[in-house]
């Protein structure tokens, strides 16, 4: 950054050296042509040193704002969620790096079983952070908690969003994403209800048959009543939906045991709320996959993913969310991390962060 700066001033210098050589030819030259060529020499040669001086300074700029720059933060659980909140940053979104020697920033108190998985971090529109979790593998509600720099909690609540469903046997993954334009949340998570979505039913894994279902908030203190947000013909779970250029794209899982698919696919809509389209192709490969998270990088989506069966993570690359690259051997990350978001937070809070 130095060299391109010392170069820029260089170039600057040049520049009014040129201006001052021209101003100086024109007046004590007594050859008008030999004048008139020199006056239109030295304007190429300061369009071209000025072009030049403006692409090595946006440079410049954009290294010293890359040093500025966002980091990224995975929030993650471990093992069965026994013991709370993890976290992780990365500067390039392929090495990740455990925070407080991966120990828990926040142990779970809600629910008989008092677990804190799936953690699902958002910055809101009010400056906070706000988290769902799944807080039980059998519970009808979720877990629910704010911070204004990740280490400091509000009090952890437990939030009933299925208690009115008769049959609800679970409460899984829960989400939030906001639409800037409504100035809603949509919290939303994926639930097995019995006697409901029968043309899909198997008797495999428990019986299991989940669509995913949403509420909506502007405060976290009021909630709408719960509705079904997708029902895409088949078995799904583990739903993370994020706006991009006016459009919601909606990541999933395709659950489905029989024929086994266990795979991550797309759905789009207009709305945050839907309706969401027909979902896509499978974008991972041969192998079970859940709990995806996704960031964009210029033009360039990630999507990262649990092979929960393999007991590593995955991630993928696309420019245009139809045509995958895998890029799992590129990526690090801690031992034992499990299902959860990543989001940006700035230099100044991962600091506070590495001081825990």
């Amino acid at each position: 950054m130095k060299y391109k700066i010392t170069t820029c001033s260089f170039l600057l210098n040049a520049v009014l050296q040129t201006v001052h050589a021209q101003k100086k030819y024109e007046i004590s030259s007594p050859d008008k042509a030999l004048t008139t060529w020199w006056i239109c020499f030295s304007y190429r040669i300061m369009k071209k040193l000025i072009y030049f001086t403006i692409v090595l300074l946006f440079a410049t700029f954009s290294v010293m704002g890359q040093s500025k720059k966002d980091v990224y933060l995975f929030a993650y659980f471990k093992n069965n969620g026994q013991d709370g909140l993890h976290l992780a940053y990365s500067k390039d979104a392929y090495r990740w790096t455990a925070l407080k020697n991966d120990s828990s920033f926040l142990k779970p108190t809600v629910s008989k079983d008092k677990l804190m998985r799936d953690p699902c971090i958002i910055r809101g529109a009010d400056g906070l952070f706000h988290m769902v979790w799944t807080v039980s593998w059998k519970d009808k509600g979720i877990g629910y908690a704010s911070s204004k720099d990740l280490i400091t909690w509000s009090e952890q609540q437990f939030l009933p969003v299925m208690a009115k469903e008769d049959g609800t046997r679970n409460t899984w993954a829960p989400e939030i994403t906001y639409d800037s334009k409504t100035k809603i949340y949509m919290i939303y998570w994926a639930s097995t209800i019995t006697g409901k979505f029968t043309e899909t039913a198997s008797a495999m894994e428990d019986g299991y048959n989940h669509r995913i279902y949403y509420v909506t908030t502007k405060d976290f203190k009021t909630y709408s009543e719960t509705k079904l947000l997708y029902e895409p013909g088949f078995n799904v779970i583990d739903a993370t939906i994020v706006k991009d250029n006016g459009k919601f794209i909606m990541f999933l899982k395709d659950e489905t045991r029989e024929p086994v698919h266990k795979n991550i696919k797309i759905a789009y809509a207009d709305q945050m709320v839907g309706p969401y389209s027909k979902a896509s192709e499978p974008i991972t490969g041969n192998y079970w996959a859940e709990g995806p998270t996704t960031l964009k990088m210029g033009s360039n989506w990630m999507v990262y993913f649990d092979k929960y069966r393999d007991h590593k993570y995955g991630a993928i690359l696309s420019s245009d969310l139809k045509n995958w690259t895998d890029i799992s051997d590129k990526i690090s990350l801690p031992k034992g991390l499990r299902h959860g978001t990543i989001l940006n937070i700035t230099q100044k809070e991962l600091k506070k962060l590495l001081a825990q």
